[in-house]
């Protein structure tokens, strides 16, 4: 490459594209996720290869596969890319009410209360903002967070630590068991298996569900199976029409009140267990929004979920509690 075509300047835009190619391995993915055409994503690649004097993918291979060069190459820029966004999010959300673009996700479990208060207090402290709300399970959410289609997530913790968001914690919302008022049988034997009431599932592909079914396993306990279920609600209404028994959470549990006449909590026999609850943001967004959507959360969960047990289970007051 000629040193004489060489730009005076490196492009924030080359970089930006050059990571999200990197990541896509391919031109058209690049175009898609930036609105871009093909060929224009191309000559601002070939702008930066030629700018550094270096072949930065090897332009033969399909998917797209970064040079020994390229990939020195976008070690060193990631973080500086990630402290531009960073900066340029919070200069812009320094006053929140020109703040104009906000994406948040959220699993069901806040849907009925706090996720609606939360859009109508965030869109009278920044009205000047579109905001995109879409609710999903734990790992649908994660996955849009890591592709930047989010901006924010409030979601069960993953198991491992995301390297690519920020996670803070919201809330530990333990594990119990669920029976019908009226249910004599001790609650040790039914979770054992020792009754034929059966077990009504979360369905196995969610997150809450692996992690209960592997505090059974640890347990050594298999208890009888009959109905498998991805909303909460239906569980909640087969346990009230005694069709079984279940395992949820407090949380979950303060969104079924119309069943809480015909349904008790009980703790988990054994050793306790617990699921966290947390707020994922991606590294470039605004410290500010995080702070207030953490702030205005946990006033919610206190006065939909934590408050409403004091009285009726003082037992969960030390295992139910947002962390802080």
């Amino acid at each position: 490459m000629s040193r004489h075509s060489k730009p005076r300047e490196l492009s924030l835009k080359w970089l930006n594209l050059f990571q999200i190619c990197a990541t896509k391995g391919s031109l058209q993915g690049a175009a898609e996720e930036t609105g871009l055409t093909v060929s224009t994503v191309s000559h601002h690649l070939r702008s930066l290869e030629e700018h550094l004097g270096v072949e930065l993918f090897n332009h033969s291979r399909r998917p797209m596969v970064l040079t020994p060069k390229g990939q020195v190459f976008l070690r060193n820029i990631e973080t500086a890319l990630l402290d531009i966004r960073k900066a340029e999010a919070e200069a812009s959300a320094g006053n929140l009410s020109e703040a104009s673009y906000l994406r948040i996700g959220a699993i069901e479990d806040f849907d009925s209360d706090i996720i609606p208060e939360l859009a109508v207090f965030l869109s009278d402290c920044m009205p000047r903002c579109d905001f995109l709300f879409q609710n999903g399970t734990s790992a649908a959410i994660h996955e849009l967070l890591r592709n930047r289609q989010l901006d924010l997530g409030i979601t069960a913790s993953p198991s491992e630590k995301p390297r690519d968001l920020d996670d803070r914690f919201l809330l530990r919302d333990p594990f119990v068991v669920v029976l019908t008022t009226n249910e004599a049988r001790p609650v040790e034997e039914i979770v054992a298996g020792r009754t034929p009431l059966p077990f009504l599932r979360f369905a196995s592909s969610l997150m809450i569900s692996r992690q209960i079914e592997a505090q059974l396993r640890r347990m050594n306990i298999v208890p009888p199976h009959r109905f498998e279920c991805s909303n909460h609600q239906t569980l909640m209404a087969m346990t009230a029409a005694r069709a079984g028994w279940t395992i949820t959470t407090p949380l979950l549990f303060a969104r079924s009140r119309r069943f809480h006449g015909q349904l008790r909590m009980h703790p988990f026999p054994g050793k306790s267990f617990a699921r966290t609850l947390s707020i994922l943001s991606t590294p470039d967004c605004s410290n500010a929004i995080v702070e207030l959507i953490d702030s205005e959360l946990r006033k919610r969960i206190t006065e939909h979920a934590i408050e409403p047990f004091r009285k009726t289970a003082p037992w969960l007051n030390d295992a139910f509690k947002l962390i802080t």
